[in-house]
């Protein structure tokens, strides 16, 4: 198998797909890939040319060559954030490509809920403050007001973060913005943070908040209480 077939079927196993279900993102016809990917022979450029746009979190010479990082770091993606006229940022990951046409989005009052983890663990019983409705917008569970500076000017006090529950934090994508619910000393905290992998081991993660004046903080996993993706922001543009 060629360098580009290994690094497609690597892609495909990466995002939790299906070779048809990659045809199908790139507007190939059914078993233009999947011919290629058993036979062992090439496909055509435009198809290449396909999926770096389609899926542009991956990095394009790792998957012409199979060189480098396999994902972009942040300092050279321009996709987590990208906002319209109407306030609203989206933050991209790379299993945000099938967005949802339409959905209605609660929104809770957090203080009302006693934390996320209870806002999680019996989220059917919350009555949400009111529903918010995003064409396209990525699949979220929820959403919240922002409070705090942590992530600022990312993030400011009155924002509306829209968020997708991580069961374990063993599948967070480092790099990051998450909506943490942590234990410190038996006080609950609740913050906005980068998270990133931690120079102590495994057993901790690091987070980094935006505003330079929040000094980095490694902690231990252990003390994660709930872990939430932001992934879209809603920033009132007003002065009324």
């Amino acid at each position: 198998m060629n360098n580009v077939l290994t690094q497609i079927a690597r892609l495909v196993e990466t995002e939790g797909i299906t070779i048809t279900a990659l045809e199908k993102q790139i507007g190939a016809s059914k078993g233009v890939l999947s011919r290629a990917l058993n036979n062992g022979s090439d496909i055509q450029t435009k198809w290449v040319q396909a999926i770096v746009e389609n899926y542009p979190l991956y990095n394009a010479t790792w998957l012409l060559t199979g060189e480098g990082n396999m994902l972009k770091n942040r300092e050279t993606i321009d996709i987590e954030m990208k906002s319209d006229d109407n306030g609203i940022s989206i933050h991209r990951l790379r299993n945000d490509y099938f967005n949802i046409e339409k959905q209605s989005i609660p929104l809770y009052e957090i203080e009302a809920s006693a934390g996320l983890s209870t806002l999680f663990s019996s989220q059917i019983q919350q009555i949400p403050l009111d529903y918010i409705s995003i064409p396209n917008a990525p699949k979220c569970d929820g959403a919240i007001f922002v409070r705090g500076d942590s992530m600022y000017p990312i993030l400011k006090a009155g924002d509306i973060v829209c968020y997708k529950h991580i069961e374990r934090i063993e599948d967070v994508y480092y790099g990051e913005m998450y909506l943490l619910d942590i234990d410190v000393s038996g006080d609950q905290y609740l913050t906005f943070k980068y998270v990133q992998k931690s120079d102590l081991g495994d057993k901790y993660i690091r987070l980094v908040s935006h505003n330079t004046h929040h000094d980095p903080k490694d902690i231990l996993k252990k003390d994660i209480r709930a872990i939430a993706l932001v992934k879209l922001s809603i920033r009132y543009n007003t002065l009324s």
